[in-house]
């Protein structure tokens, strides 16, 4: 008797558990999707990315106790281990599985080109952080950036080498495998050809190798006035210490992909007199910059890299977006909780999700000012840090030509 009196409680109880999964209820929380390489070859990106997200939800939560429109906002994190076939697993749960209402995400323009098409057809905002290939936003009109693109930042470094170095002959060292590689090369041999350059030898890797000699030997018969190196800090200190090694004197220059507080510690004193394009610079007296910086210092004992700054930006885009819509239509708003990822309701409150955050204008960020253009790119200066004594200086500012 008795067993069959548990017997019933236990299927009574799992019969509540099935039934509470079910139907539309709200779960009364905003629920963010973030991916990034947590772990891999690259997991400073990641890690940066987090903890910026980490630094605009604190600051939230000290305002608004966490909470926009009466929801308490809630952001789920995944690894996608720094490879792009992960990365579109990692989207495709938090879309399907944890239902979120945006992403954040990601840094690596290849891995955001493999999560941007499902958040795309599935009407999801995402906003990459500091994805700079072009064909990124490209993807559709969900997608959005709060980076320049490579084009405008090749167009940097070609100005800044040819015009503030005065040099005119050029090699590239670039990672053939990798989107923001090849077409950061491109788009700086355009740019520095324009300019009366000329590229005297062109030479690959991929992502992961340890020994560049061959290819530096190579690059340094051709007598180069400086080596532009387009790929992550990874790499880029291992190349800069082995073109020392091999007595190759010139500057490497390179973008933001160079951007990471282990740059300097894999490289070393081998990397002093290079250049890089980036999107802040520490030392740049602007108030908003060095609040966040002292913020961030206070959290996590350490000085953020651009990578945290631009996801902090991103970050307080849609929470600025999210707020903009609870005041605006509180009763779509509330389509946002709805546990019903493909209802009619949360379709149209992602809708006017997403046209608010294309409406950003002004936007004063850690990273600069950010107005998002009709294909929803932000449009922004880039600096230039030197690589002096072990440090990175704030050097220049390059804006559109």
């Amino acid at each position: 008797m008795k067993s069959s009196i548990r017997l019933n409680l236990t299927l009574a109880a799992a019969l509540a558990l099935v039934l509470s999964g079910c139907g539309s209820t709200p779960n009364e929380e905003l629920v963010i999707g973030e991916y990034g390489s947590l772990t891999g070859n690259d997991a400073t990106f990641g890690t940066s990315t987090k903890t910026g997200v980490e630094i605009a939800l604190d600051e939230l939560m000290a305002q608004h106790q966490d909470m926009i429109g009466g929801l308490k906002v809630k952001v789920v994190v995944e690894d996608d281990q720094g490879k792009p076939e992960e990365a579109a697993t990692a989207v495709q749960k938090l879309v399907n599985q944890d239902r979120v209402i945006a992403v954040i995400g990601e840094v690596a323009s290849s891995r955001s080109l493999a999560g941007a098409p499902i958040c795309q057809a599935a009407g999801v905002p995402m906003i990459t952080p500091s994805s700079t290939n072009p064909r990124v936003t490209q993807q559709g009109d969900y997608i959005f950036r709060m980076c320049f693109l490579d084009d405008f930042q090749a167009s940097v470094v070609a100005r800044f080498t040819a015009l503030h170095l005065k040099l005119k002959k050029v090699a590239i060292l670039k990672d053939v495998k990798n989107d923001y590689s090849v077409g950061l090369a491109k788009y700086f041999t355009d740019s520095f050809t324009a300019l009366g350059g000329s590229i005297v030898a062109e030479s690959d890797y991929s992502a992961g190798d340890q020994d560049f000699r061959g290819q530096l030997t190579a690059i340094k018969a051709k007598h180069p006035e400086a080596i532009f190196v387009p790929g992550y800090y990874t790499e880029v200190g291992l190349i800069a210490r082995q073109s020392r090694e091999l007595g190759i004197k010139v500057p490497l220059v390179g973008g933001d992909g160079w951007e990471s507080a282990q740059l300097i510690g894999i490289g070393g004193s081998a990397l002093n007199g290079c250049y890089y394009s980036n999107h802040w610079a520490l030392d740049l007296p602007d108030p908003a910059l060095q609040s966040f910086l002292a913020t961030y210092k206070a959290k996590f004992h350490s000085d953020p890299d651009a990578i945290g700054g631009l996801a902090y930006d991103a970050a307080n885009v849609l929470f600025t977006a999210l707020q903009k819509l609870a005041e605006q239509d509180p009763d779509t708003f509330k389509g946002l909780s709805s546990t019903k990822a493909g209802s009619d309701l949360r379709k149209r409150a992602t809708k006017k999700l997403r046209d608010l955050i294309a409406t950003t204008t002004n936007f004063k960020g850690v990273t600069g000012t950010i107005t998002l253009d009709e294909n929803r790119n932000a449009s922004k200066p880039a600096v230039v840090l030197e690589i002096k004594d072990g440090k990175k200086v704030y050097n220049t500012t390059i804006g559109p030509a």
